[in-house]
């Protein structure tokens, strides 16, 4: 009995420290990676990943892949992010009844457009070149990566909290990765982001994931904090 005990105690100490080991990692990368990549950007010499990942997607060119890539782009869209976000606010508010998950939603989303839009600004990057769709504004960061990496980063979250079978879990997480990622491609693909782009907003949305969580569950924690200790544990069910 004693051992077995023991025994949850250490998986439980090891997947904490392992999650913690992997929160820090990913923290740092992102903020390693922008500052380079922002710095690349001002000093406004041309870079050799941009036009290399221009003749990649060039050599990938087809009908069908155009047709692929504008489906794909779509889920990085305010069309579908915003109705998106509104249903799982909806979902956490009316079904989970969990209120600072219904918060999160927000936080993460509009945040990230905010940040989004002040990157911008003071980067001042134009668009490329001949591009295949129209689009308009500055470029670095790239805006879909960014809320993409953000709202589907929130949603690898909830995934790696809540989905219980291991497999399961870890399959989700992949593919919620692997979209966010060919969701970039597809802004270097059409022309209308540079790679450095992409991956800046990569990690400036991942960024944001990371500290909006933090922030929230530090804020949510102070507040069942605050709250009278003659209230029964029924009034912390949301």
């Amino acid at each position: 009995m004693i051992r077995n005990i023991y025994k949850r105690i250490l998986a439980g100490f090891t997947l904490f420290t392992l999650e913690l080991l992997l929160v820090w990692a990913l923290f740092l990368a992102c903020v390693i990676g922008f500052l380079y990549l922002g710095r690349e950007v001002l000093q406004g010499d041309p870079i050799g990943l941009d036009e290399a990942a221009f003749a990649f997607a060039a050599s990938l060119e087809s009908p069908a892949m155009n047709s692929f890539i504008r489906f794909i782009t779509f889920f990085a869209s305010q069309q579908f992010l915003i109705p998106a976000a509104l249903l799982l606010i909806g979902y956490f508010l009316f079904v989970r009844k969990h209120r600072w998950y219904t918060l999160k939603v927000p936080v993460v989303a509009l945040g990230s457009i905010t940040l989004n839009v002040v990157l911008k600004y003071f980067f001042d990057r134009p668009r490329p070149l001949m591009p295949l769709v129209h689009a308009s504004g500055l470029s670095f960061p790239s805006g879909h990566s960014m809320v993409a990496a953000s709202f589907y980063g929130l949603i690898i979250y909830l995934v790696w909290k809540h989905v219980k079978p291991a497999e399961l879990r870890y399959l989700l997480v992949l593919l919620l990765v692997m979209f966010v990622a060919v969701i970039g491609f597809s802004r270097i693909y059409l022309r209308v982001h540079y790679a450095t782009d992409v991956l800046a907003g990569f990690s400036a949305g991942f960024l944001w994931v990371v500290l909006g969580i933090w922030f929230l569950r530090r804020l949510e924690r102070f507040s069942r904090k605050e709250v009278s200790p003659a209230l029964t544990d029924d009034h912390y069910n949301y």
